[in-house]
């Protein structure tokens, strides 16, 4: 089996839905079973920050089981990424990966960083340093009423909360005068899309999910993700984009007195649940991908979720 020949597999999922553990019992059922080395491609747009490594699920050392990981601990958190950044090292990377003989496995939950590898980059209008200093200037309250009246579809779509998002749409809007719901439908249709890969997503019930991602805030607390934050956001290692990332934005009120503990980490809990609905919507834009295998937990044991990775790239 020559590695070069496998179509690769891109798991997605919900978040807290076993994505990274299966992308590395995929990696070791291909090196044991067919004698194919693989390398795992992390597309998460919050563990490429250095140190926010409990609330952003970083695998561990021990998680990996020796699978070579890549697009991790990239940046200093105080630093900016942006997609085009991640597609650029990812498509290095896959490349790379390749070159050695290996399968690359590309796995994570952000899925504007799947669809841009999957089908090219949406490219909206170029930012207007001017209007988004202004936009900026304004109150949430106020752009989510215009986003509302605009482009309703958008502003379903986005977190009532996601003040970067909000603003990116109405920039959209006021450059183009075109809804960014219209112009990312019409990216969903009008693509040449990739052909040397496929789509493996997991399908979970909403309050199967919901269960598990109030276990892994535990975990995460457990683990000691408060202490982790409060070290980032004492030294002010917390920059625009990081400070936003779940699990440390709704801490920093905790430490600032604006809030309880308890308050926070419920708090946590509910924005992740409402981040697992925004991402169900992404999952639904790529379920029409041609040729996606998408598995459902409930119906299949977790034991056989490899092989089907495996089938879905033609491996038998």
């Amino acid at each position: 089996m020559i590695a070069s020949d496998l179509r690769f597999p891109i798991i997605v999922g919900p978040t807290a839905g076993g994505k990274s553990s299966l992308a590395v019992s995929t990696a070791l059922r291909l090196r044991d079973r067919h004698g194919v080395a693989a390398e795992i491609v992390t597309a998460d747009s919050i563990q490429v920050f250095r140190g926010m490594d409990i609330g952003t699920a970083k695998p561990t050392t021990d998680e990996m089981r020796g699978v070579p990981h890549h697009l991790i601990d990239l940046i200093d958190p105080r630093e900016r990424f942006s997609v085009h950044a991640w597609l650029d090292l990812a498509e290095r990377t896959i490349a790379e990966v390749r070159g050695r003989g290996a399968v690359p496995i590309v796995v994570g939950g952000t899925h504007l960083y799947v669809k841009a590898l999957v089908d090219g980059m949406f490219e909206g209008p170029e930012v207007d340093e001017g209007l988004r200093a202004e936009l900026n200037g304004r109150d949430l309250g106020e752009l989510r009423r215009e986003l509302e009246a605009v482009d309703p579809v958008a502003a379903q779509r986005i977190n009532a909360a996601d003040k970067r998002r909000t603003v990116r749409a109405l920039e959209v809007f006021r450059a183009t005068g075109t809804p960014i719901s219209v112009l990312q439908s019409q990216w969903d249709r009008d693509v040449q899309r990739r052909k040397d890969c496929v789509i493996v997503g997991l399908v979970w019930p909403i309050d199967a999910v919901n269960r598990r991602i109030n276990g892994r805030v535990k975990q995460m607390i457990d683990r000691g993700l408060i202490d982790e934050a409060r070290s980032l956001w004492e030294r002010g290692m917390l920059g625009v984009q990081a400070r936003e990332a779940l699990g440390y934005k709704q801490l920093i009120p905790s430490f600032e007195g604006v809030c309880s503990m308890d308050e926070a980490i419920e708090r946590i809990k509910i924005e992740t649940r409402r981040f697992g609905k925004n991402q169900r919507t992404w999952l639904k834009r790529l379920r029409l991908v041609p040729g996606s295998v998408w598995i459902d937990t409930q119906a299949v044991p977790d034991s056989e979720w490899p092989g089907l990775v495996l089938k879905a790239c033609g491996i038998g």
